[in-house]
C-alpha cells in the first residue's frame, strides 16, 4: 500500500475493505490518507476477534499487563516523526499541537500501566455468621471506543489504555477526519505485543458511521462504550446503548466559562484566557468559550486582552511561525462567522478578529456578549471567545451556569478560600482556581455533568467505567435456613 494507505487491522492482522474513503488536507487539499472503509459486516469481525482475545489478556497477571503497556508507551513514543506529519496532513494541526498530544498520551499509558496493581476490592462486613463477603473488580469483556479528530493522540489512547490496564480488549472506531492517526496507536499497540485481537482498529467512511457503530453496539460482546465527541451524536449513542442495557462513558461538548472576579490577577487572567480560548484554535473540548469579568475590571481586562490577542497571528502550520493555525474545515470557519455575526447584530463589538484565509482563521474576540446571542450557547469550537460582563460575584457564577454544558471551568482571584467557595458552585466536572479551562493530566478524574457527559476517563477513576463490580462471598460455617 502506498505511504498514505490505512488498512483495518483485526486480530491483529492488517485488513482490506471493499471499498476506501479518503481525508483530505485541510490546507491544501491534497489527499492526506486513504483508508479502509469498513461495513457491518468487518466492525462485527473486529469484535469478534476482540471477544476471542479476551479470555486470555483478561486472566493475565497484572505485570504482565503493565509490562505490555509500558512497551506500547515506548512504541507511541518511537512514532513522534510519523504522528507529526498524520497530524498535520489530516487535521491541519501544529507541529507543536502533535508533539503534545504525544506527550500526554504516552503519560497516559504509562499511568494506565502503573493502574494493573491497583485494580482492588475490599471484604465487607457481613450479618451473616461466618460469612466472609468480597466486592471484587473483574474486566467487564470487549470495549468499543470512540475517538475524536481534534486531540487525536490523547484521546484514542484515553480511550484504549485504562480499558485494557482493567483486563478488557479494544476495538477502535477511528475518526473519519484523522485515520492515519489513530491509525498509528494501534500499530504501536501491536508492536508492543498486544496483537491477536487484544486491539482492534475500524476505520469507516462518513456515511457509514450509522451502520458501523450500530452493529458494534448491538454486538452481545460488547460490553462498554465510550465516546468522545459531540453533543449530538453523545445523544444518538447514549439511545443506542440504553437500547442493549449497556454502560457507556460519555465525554461530549463544552462551553466552559472563566470567571474574573475583582481581586484577581489580571495579567494572569489574560494569560490564562489567551491559552484556554485559542490553543488548538479553540478546538478542544475544555476552551475557554466564554470570559464573565465583573463590571469592577471588565474595561481593563478587555484592553489587556485585546492587546494580547493582538501579539498571536495566524499562520500556516506547515511553517510552525504562528501560534494559531488551520481550523479542521470550512465549515468551522463558517459556523463561528455566523456566531460572530449574530452577536455583532445583537449589540456585542468586535476587539479582535479578521478575515479567514480558507481554513486559516484570525483570533477573535467579542466583547459585551449577552445571554441572548448564539455566541454565548452555542459551542464554537473556534477561535472566537466572548467577554460577559457581570454585576458581581452571584451574577457571575449564574452567568457560568446559564448554560447546558457543564466540562470545564475556571475562576480567577486573589482569595483563594474565595476561589474555592465559587469553584464549589460551579455545574462542571472540573473546576480550576487560577488556572486555565484546558488543562489534563493521566491521573486526573476527567468527565463532565449536565450535556458534557457522563462517566470519568483517568486514573482511579477510570478503573471504576471500565470494570464489573462483583459480589462474591464464602461461607465458613454450616448454614441456618427457616424452612
Amino acid at each position: 500500500m502506498p505511504e498514505t494507505d490505512m488498512a483495518l487491522v483485526i486480530g491483529g492482522e492488517s485488513r482490506a475493505a471493499s471499498r476506501t474513503f479518503e481525508r483530505r488536507n485541510p490546507v491544501t487539499g491534497e489527499i492526506a490518507t486513504r483508508a479502509a472503509a469498513a461495513s457491518a459486516d468487518d466492525a462485527v469481525a473486529a469484535v469478534n476477534a476482540a471477544q476471542a482475545a479476551f479470555p486470555a489478556w483478561s486472566a493475565l497477571g497484572p505485570n504482565a499487563r503493565r509490562a505490555a503497556l509500558m512497551k506500547a508507551a515506548d512504541a507511541l513514543d518511537a512514532r513522534a516523526g510519523n504522528f507529526v506529519d498524520a497530524m498535520m496532513g489530516e487535521i491541519g494541526a501544529t507541529e507543536g499541537w502533535a508533539r503534545f498530544n504525544l506527550m500526554l498520551a504516552v503519560s497516559m499509558v504509562r499511568e494506565a500501566a502503573c493502574l494493573t496493581t491497583q485494580i482492588s476490592g475490599e471484604v465487607i462486613p457481613s450479618d451473616k455468621p461466618g460469612c466472609i463477603a468480597m466486592a471484587i473488580r473483574e474486566p467487564a469483556g470487549v470495549v468499543l471506543s470512540m475517538a475524536p479528530w481534534n486531540a487525536p493522540i490523547i484521546l484514542a489512547t484515553r480511550a484504549i489504555a485504562v480499558p485494557l490496564a482493567c483486563g478488557n480488549t479494544v476495538v477502535l472506531k477511528a475518526s473519519e477526519q484523522c485515520p492515519r492517526t489513530h491509525g498509528l496507536i494501534i500499530e504501536a499497540f501491536v508492536e508492543a505485543g498486544l496483537g491477536g485481537g487484544i486491539v482492534n482498529l475500524v476505520t469507516n467512511a462518513p456515511e457509514d458511521a450509522g451502520d458501523v457503530v450500530g452493529a458494534m453496539i448491538d454486538h452481545p460482546a460488547v460490553r462498554r462504550v465510550n465516546f468522545t465527541g459531540s453533543t449530538a451524536v453523545g445523544r444518538i449513542i447514549a439511545r443506542r446503548c440504553a437500547d442493549n442495557l449497556k454502560p457507556v462513558l460519555l465525554e461530549l461538548g463544552g462551553k466552559a466559562p472563566l470567571i474574573v472576579l475583582e481581586d484577581a490577577d489580571l495579567d494572569e487572567a489574560v494569560k490564562a484566557a489567551a491559552f484556554g480560548a485559542f490553543m488548538n484554535q479553540g478546538q478542544i473540548c475544555m476552551s475557554t468559550e466564554r470570559i464573565i469579568v465583573v463590571d469592577a475590571v471588565a474595561d481593563a481586562f478587555a484592553e489587556k486582552f485585546r492587546a494580547k490577542v493582538a501579539t498571536m497571528p495566524v499562520g500556516d502550520p506547515r511553517e510552525g511561525k504562528t501560534p494559531l493555525g488551520a481550523v479542521v474545515d470550512a465549515g468551522t470557519v463558517a459556523h463561528v462567522r455566523s456566531l460572530i455575526e449574530d452577536a455583532l447584530a445583537s449589540g456585542a463589538t468586535q476587539l479582535n478578529g479578521g478575515e479567514a484565509d480558507g481554513v486559516l482563521m484570525p483570533a477573535h474576540v467579542i466583547d459585551r456578549v449577552t445571554p441572548d446571542m448564539k455566541l454565548f450557547r452555542d459551542e464554537s469550537f473556534g477561535p472566537v471567545v466572548g467577554i460577559v460582563r457581570a454585576r458581581d460575584e452571584a451574577h457571575a457564577i449564574a452567568l457560568a451556569n446559564d448554560t447546558e454544558y457543564g466540562l470545564s471551568a475556571s475562576v480567577f482571584t486573589r482569595d483563594t478560600a474565595r476561589g474555592l467557595r465559587v469553584a464549589r458552585q460551579i455545574q462542571s466536572g472540573i473546576c480550576h482556581v487560577n488556572g486555565p479551562t484546558v488543562h489534563d493530566e493521566a491521573q486526573m478524574p476527567f468527565g463532565g455533568v449536565k450535556a458534557s457527559g457522563y462517566g470519568k476517563f483517568g486514573g482511579r477513576a477510570g478503573i471504576d467505567s471500565f470494570t464489573e463490580l462483583r459480589w462474591i462471598t464464602i461461607e465458613t460455617q454450616p448454614g441456618h435456613y427457616p424452612i
